[in-house]
């Protein structure tokens, strides 16, 4: 490189990766890997390798694991190439234009803004943080890899680095709750995004935060960044099937939601441009409510189940700090569902097993979980989510 700083690189821009302190200097001096395929596995490597590629006008592919083409080809011209996460399948490649991928970025200076990268950064929604912070020429704070004890080590760095601004999955909150058990923080922004946030989440979350801007973000690795929900309640409102923000287009089609935007991969929309999400939904009081994956059901004995849609029962109980419900094979119904309850401190087991029974007496008998099984936590994937490959 040059080292010209790229105009979306605000110049007090700062990066704390562990030990290591970068500005664009220390950035534009970091060896990138030639043929634009780079492990995008720490916010250093995937900065400097997105300036290459653009002084270099040819693409980036942002591989997750191990860096491996596997047939894919650099092209003329800078764009990126993204791998989904697969929770629920196999994961895709999809290639987005630059400006595109920064459509929905607030990049406004706020002084002192100390973000936490609690995302892996080749993921869509990492690099949204990444470069959040870097046009808003904030301080971001990131763990690296061979360094990081999950959940807790995220929580310290918080800790240490007094970060303003934490997004991440639901799951992940749940999570970043009990690890920073009664430790402050002082912030300012609160955003959840990767699955659907639920509405005793969100209300814990103003709660304990109660000066920070609370907001739910709905984007795909697909379609991009979305929109993003800021009046603390669960779902969109209805009224954004007629009229959405930011451009956008929204219908439900046989209980899908699919979404229209300038901002979604090149060449994944039908002939009219819509594209299906795969995200079931429901018209609720005036909300759309998300209902699982559509990729996500389950046949339990002849019935499609969500187990998102359990899940979220269980999650709405008193005492329950986390939950998951998968599904296990059977012999005799094709699959059964279980759950694994995280239980809050000083809940009473007993009680709280009953309760969960009770949550669940009005479902569909296939919809029941037919064990629950209590833990100290849930085990969450690379991009935060709690995998459910294999579920189907």
């Amino acid at each position: 490189m040059t080292g010209r700083r790229p105009a979306w690189i605000h110049p007090a821009f700062r990066l704390i990766e562990g030990e290591e302190r970068f500005g664009w200097p220390e950035l534009a001096g970091l060896a990138v890997p030639a043929g634009g395929v780079v492990q995008a596995d720490r916010p250093s490597r995937v900065l400097a390798a997105l300036a290459a590629a653009e002084e270099a006008g040819r693409g980036l592919l942002l591989a997750r694991g191990a860096a491996d083409p596997d047939g894919w080809q650099q092209g003329q011209g800078f764009s990126v190439t993204l791998e989904s996460s697969g929770t629920t399948g196999t994961p895709k490649r999809l290639c987005h234009d630059f400006d595109r991928l920064r459509g929905r970025l607030r990049g406004v200076a706020e002084e002192g803004a100390r973000w936490l990268l609690t995302y892996d950064p080749g993921a869509f929604a990492g690099l949204q943080v990444v470069l959040t912070a870097a046009a808003a020429g904030a301080s971001l704070i990131a763990v690296p890899p061979r360094a990081s004890s999950g959940i807790t080590g995220l929580a310290e760095a918080a800790r240490r680095h007094a970060v303003t601004h934490v997004s991440g999955t639901p799951s992940f909150w749940r999570a970043f709750l009990m690890a920073l058990g009664d430790a402050e923080l002082p912030l300012r922004a609160v955003t959840l995004g990767g699955e659907a946030a639920d509405q005793p989440l969100l209300d814990r979350l103003a709660e304990r935060f109660p000066g920070a801007r609370l907001r739910h973000i709905y984007a795909s690795t697909e379609a991009g960044a979305l929109f993003a929900v800021a009046d603390g309640r669960a779902g969109f409102p209805a009224a954004w099937l007629e009229e959405a923000p930011d451009g956008l287009a929204l219908r439900i089609a046989d209980g899908v939601l699919e979404v229209r935007s300038p901002r979604a991969a090149p060449g994944i929309a039908n002939a009219e441009g819509w594209l299906s999400t795969g995200d079931l939904v429901e018209r609720q009081d005036g909300r759309v409510l998300f209902a699982g994956r559509l990729d996500g059901l389950v046949n339990v004995g002849g019935v499609k189940v969500s187990p998102e849609a359990v899940e979220r029962r269980l999650l709405a109980v008193g005492g329950v700090a986390d939950a998951a419900v998968s599904a296990v094979p059977s012999p005799i119904t094709g699959h059964l569902l279980t759950a694994t309850i995280v239980p809050a401190p000083g809940v009473d087991g007993e009680a709280l097993r009953a309760a969960l029974r009770a949550a669940t007496a009005d479902l569909p008998p296939a919809a029941r979980p037919r064990a629950l099984t209590f833990a100290d936590h849930i085990p969450l994937s690379a991009a935060g989510k709690k995998s459910r490959k294999g579920a189907a």
